[in-house]
């Protein structure tokens, strides 16, 4: 790609994305005073909708930010504006996303996966968590692949006591571990009022970042030189407050 080339495309880019895009970050993450900060990374999720859940869980439990790898056609329905409150980015590879997650925000990353080396979240036991982390959950049919576990530094799981299930739902798995992590944390607890949270004004709408368009930019040449349709870039007439490719950050 020319530099000339490269350049008139991300300006053609961003002022299509900038005409219609939603920030979706909640300034700042969860406001921890000591740093700490807890991250979700969605790939191969089979379920697109599980993401609008999973925000809404992110969110409720603090999570600053939702790294989405792969596919970029994730719609946010079911997570009842909560999606408003998160930072969103988006990643060709594990490889690219992990490389994020460690240089940039200098965080473990933790597969949530029942397996023998796995450490159990159980509150009177110590804890694996040591600093931010970002969790992996596993596809809700046959859990994480084995690319995946490499990416992970670490595992725990959720014991169950029951006979009922073999596992739980993606979004409950995460809804819990994340809680794990926020007490661990300390996270401080949110203002409450007539029986329910206080839920924070959402904030306004703004340009894409020029890291952002570029790597929108890069994705579209990728997409057309290998002929892939992993990568969905164009809104189809869907509605933008249900979609999540225009909200990324960079």
């Amino acid at each position: 790609m020319g530099s000339d080339g490269g350049a008139e495309e991300i300006q053609a880019v961003a002022k299509g994305e900038s005409s219609s895009s939603q920030s979706s970050a909640a300034a700042g993450g969860n406001g921890n005073q000591n740093g700490l900060e807890s991250i979700v990374i969605v790939h191969n999720v089979a379920k697109r909708h599980n993401v609008g859940t999973l925000a809404r869980s992110a969110t409720a439990f603090g999570a600053a930010e939702m790294v989405l790898v792969g596919r970029r056609d994730y719609n946010c329905f079911g997570s009842h504006g909560t999606a408003c409150h998160l930072r969103f980015r988006h990643f060709p590879s594990l490889a690219q996303a992990r490389e994020y997650l460690k240089e940039q925000r200098g965080a473990d990353i933790c597969g949530v996966e029942i397996r023998e080396d796995a450490h159990p979240l159980i509150p009177q036991q110590s804890t694996p968590f040591r600093r931010s982390t970002a969790f992996l959950l596993g596809n809700e049919g046959t859990g994480l692949s084995p690319r995946e576990c490499e990416f992970c530094d670490f595992f725990v799981y959720i014991p169950q006591y029951g006979p009922g299930t073999a596992s739980l739902n993606v979004t409950v798995a995460a809804s819990i571990v994340l809680h794990h992590f926020a007490a661990w944390a300390c996270f401080p607890e949110r203002a409450r009022s007539g029986g329910k949270f206080l839920v924070a004004d959402r904030t306004a709408a703004r340009a894409p970042s020029p890291e952002s368009v570029r790597s929108l930019v890069e994705e579209r040449r990728l997409k057309r030189e290998t002929q892939a349709d992993l990568l969905e870039l164009e809104d189809q007439g869907s509605n933008s407050t249900n979609l999540l490719h225009s909200i990324f950050h960079d």
